[in-house]
């Protein structure tokens, strides 16, 4: 069972893509798993013969545990080391035992109720509201009040253990949106690009230049990145938000890093993300859009040390050569963990990004 953040101990194993005997290649989708994050497709990091598979639709397991033997090319049937299934892993829940019985009363799931009181804890006024709503909308509601307690919780651990420090500077679009403006004349419309592909593309190529922030905390020490992987916040229609990753974000093209832009957005609305998306970002960036506020100060979504954060695009008054002009401009922020960079080394990224988006046909 995949890792998929911080915030997440378990997740149910919703289907079975391949079987005991099918031959599978590093990232083939082997099974589907339901999250908080929704439906995840889980992908196969070895080549090889699926030998056995140890847990059953419909099991709860912890992250890590082992869903399936696969059996590497070469090796003879048996070989591969034995393993148990694991235990269906019950929901931990918080609820007091007067709503625990009412519950049983009404037929109830505890597990599908948001809980109001200390902690999420499930009150009898929780359950009575639960077994008064209409089924579908109560299980979409359920869903999302789950994922906002997990985006929650995620957040609290990360304020709690993490020492942020905060960075901003303003950055001038003139160059990059009059660049964009012609160069997307020349593009079919199909094939366009959004600014906000830009600041990715920047945000990429500012980290080799101070790769410490493209890097995960682990074990109590920093561990670096060789690859880039941008996890970019996607707000839900329901609510909510994921941040996949877009792989390799500082090695694509603009015209590749647009597509693989709409994929990942069009997917993720949809529930047909990847594992890997959700557990390989290396930082994290996040922009507000044309409807947003003009600066977002991110909190570091762990096992990550940083998140960079774009506002609204505004017209500001603006010097150039002495005089002042109106100039397109957004606000760029950098939120960092102080136990691995500091205010020095973020200065030294957010100027990176500034002098990139400055230079936009060399992205």
């Amino acid at each position: 069972m995949p890792i998929l953040g911080a915030d997440m101990t378990a997740g149910t194993l919703v289907a079975w893509r391949k079987q005991p005997g099918d031959t599978v290649k590093r990232g083939d989708v082997i099974a589907e798993v339901e999250t908080d994050k929704g439906l995840i497709d889980v992908e196969v990091f070895v080549g090889g013969v699926i030998e056995k598979i140890l847990v059953t639709t419909g099991a709860t397991v912890p992250t890590g545990t082992v869903l399936a033997l696969i059996r590497k090319e070469g090796e003879a049937p048996g070989a591969a080391p034995p393993a148990a299934p694991p235990a269906v892993v019950p929901a931990r829940l918080r609820i007091s035992p007067a709503a625990r019985r009412l519950a049983e009363e009404l037929g109830v799931d505890p597990a599908t109720v948001a809980g109001t009181g200390p902690d999420g804890a499930i009150a009898r006024e929780d359950v009575e509201r639960a077994a008064a709503a209409p089924a579908a909308p109560r299980a979409e509601a359920d869903r999302m009040a789950r994922m906002r307690q997990t985006i929650g919780a995620a957040m609290a651990r990360s304020k709690r253990e993490i020492p942020h420090y905060y960075l901003a500077t303003t950055i001038d679009l003139h160059r990059a949106m009059t660049w964009l403006a012609e160069e997307n004349l020349r593009r079919p419309v199909t094939e366009r690009l959004l600014y906000g592909v830009l600041l990715i593309k920047a945000v990429a190529l500012a980290l080799r230049e101070v790769p410490e922030l493209n890097a995960v905390w682990r074990g109590g020490q920093v561990v670096r990145s060789e690859a880039v992987h941008v996890g970019v916040a996607v707000s839900l229609r329901g609510g909510g938000l994921v941040a996949p990753a877009l792989h390799d974000a500082d090695r694509q093209s603009l015209g590749d890093l647009m597509r693989s832009f709409r994929d990942l957005v069009q997917r993720a609305r949809a529930g047909g993300l990847r594992s890997s998306e959700l557990s390989d970002p290396t930082i994290t960036v996040t922009s507000l859009g044309e409807q947003g506020a003009e600066s977002v100060f991110g909190i570091v979504y762990p096992p990550q040390v940083a998140i960079v954060g774009f506002g609204r695009v505004v017209a500001r008054p603006w010097v150039v050569d002495g005089t002042i002009v109106s100039r397109p401009v957004v606000t760029a922020t950098l939120a960092a963990d102080h136990r691995v960079t500091d205010g020095h080394r973020g200065s030294r990224f957010l100027s990176a990004v500034d002098r990139l988006v400055h230079e936009p046909a060399r992205l």
